[in-house]
């Protein structure tokens, strides 16, 4: 009888330490194209941000000369650098060098801000090899401490915050190095490290900051827009369903008389009873399809026109008295003046004047409390204007997020009629909306 001999599968290693791992060997990889292989790389101080709180108040002249601000700073701090170290060495010589040192990296932090920094960095054991006592601690002086922490901070805050580190480090190292042969004299290493560590924490801080604030402005323009695009595709759903009630409507009544159209007609030809059924058969089919399309565009209704039934009747320019009573109920004074020979309209002007006097009543509710409002209907022969004009509020007004988007819905109903409408502020401090709807008058039999 044989044995099958079973092989114990080995155990895996556990995928956590390669890819901590994997983690060191990308941060030291990203470091090492930060710091040694752009060394000579061009990266240059950009300008001050034209839109920036500092520049976005002063005049265009005066702006493009103060976004140069910055280079013209390190510029200006180098040679103030240069000459204090001068001014308090002894050997002429050496404080040449010395002041070379302090100058030289802020020069060059303007245009290759890498090199800048381990060119400062190459500074510090020579400032340790020429050191004078002479106002500083070993291996600075109060020039060079002010020169390497000014190169460090902008090479900080002009790379990733990992490279703030790496700098900070090197930094304690080389000076920690040069400390062991201090002999005896003031040691500044400590506080180098304090004072760059918390000046690089702060820097990081407000880095940070800045940066969840952009997003933050990011991330609400995102939500606005998409607010006012969700507000437009409402408004459009909306004069879609009122859409399919008014040609609803009127194809059953092309349905319904060229059904009754052969009994009105004494021994009617076959060829005219073939076409009144064909017409019957593609109003009825419209209706079908007008019924399918408007299923669909239901379902994606908002909770709040869910409730909107099929059978709902559509308000028309003779239930404006009772919207203008509902709005004085509510607290707005408002009066209605029609003018011109009152006629009745098509059924989608009617609705879209109807709609566009809810809207403006709405807002001027909401924008201008306390405020008067008047209404003015013009009927002339070619079409319906509308004129919508509150005062100015006379309450406190409270902030409403959907500001606005009123004003889409009604660019939208007068667009689809080929109107026109504006919307602007009055001089008084209210707001007007004027709007024409053109339209051909319905004979009153047809109607």
């Amino acid at each position: 009888m044989t044995e099958t001999t079973k092989t114990i599968p080995r155990a895996t290693p556990a995928a956590g330490p390669r890819t901590e791992l994997r983690m060191v060997r990308d941060t030291l990889r990203g470091l090492r194209e930060d710091l040694l292989t752009g060394v000579f790389a061009l990266r240059p101080l950009p300008p001050l941000p034209v839109d920036g709180p500092l520049l976005r108040r002063l005049s265009a002249a005066v702006r493009d000369r103060v976004r140069w601000l910055p280079h013209l700073a390190l510029g200006a701090l180098a040679l103030l650098l240069m000459s204090a170290e001068i001014d308090i060495s002894y050997d002429g010589d050496a404080a040449f060098v010395r002041a070379l040192l302090l100058g030289a990296p802020l020069v060059v932090l303007i245009f290759r801000p890498v090199a800048a920094f381990w060119l400062s960095l190459a500074g510090v054991p020579v400032m340790a090899l020429t050191y004078e006592n002479s106002g500083g601690s070993w291996p600075w002086t109060g020039s060079a401490f002010v020169s390497y922490l000014v190169v460090m901070l902008v090479v900080a805050a002009r790379f990733r915050p990992r490279v703030a580190a790496c700098l900070w480090l090197l930094t304690v190292v080389v000076s920690g190095f040069l400390d062991l042969n201090a002999h005896g004299q003031e040691s500044g290493v400590a506080d180098m490290a304090y004072v760059s560590g918390i000046a690089l924490t702060l820097l990081l801080a407000v880095r940070g900051w800045r940066e969840s604030r952009r997003q933050v402005v990011e991330q609400v323009a995102v939500v606005e827009e998409e607010r006012s695009r969700r507000t437009l595709l409402e408004e459009r759903t909306t004069i879609a369903r009122e859409l399919h009630d008014v040609v609803a409507h009127h194809m059953s009544v092309v349905a319904i008389q060229a059904e009754a159209a052969p009994y009105r007609v004494q021994d009617p030809p076959e060829e005219l009873v073939a076409a009144l059924a064909t017409i019957r058969e593609n109003a009825v089919t419209a209706l079908t399809e007008l019924r399918r399309v408007l299923g669909v565009v239901r379902a994606d209704l908002p909770a709040g026109l869910d409730g909107w039934g099929p059978e709902a009747p559509q308000p028309t320019l003779a239930d404006l008295d009772d919207l203008l009573a509902n709005v004085r109920r509510a607290g707005l004074d408002v009066e209605s003046v029609t003018t011109g020979r009152v006629r009745t309209l098509p059924q989608g002007v009617e609705l879209s004047a109807y709609r566009i006097v809810q809207e403006a009543l709405s807002n001027a509710l909401r924008h201008a409390p306390g405020a008067s409002a008047r209404v003015e209907l013009g009927h002339v022969p070619v079409g319906l204007g509308l004129r919508i004009v509150n005062g100015p509020p006379k309450g406190l007004v409270k902030a409403s997020p959907g500001a606005g988007h009123g004003l889409l819905g009604m660019r939208e109903r007068v667009a689809m009629l080929g109107g026109e409408l504006t919307a602007e502020e009055t001089e008084d401090g209210g707001f007007v909306v004027e709007a024409f709807l053109p339209a051909e008058p319905v004979a009153e039999d047809a109607a």
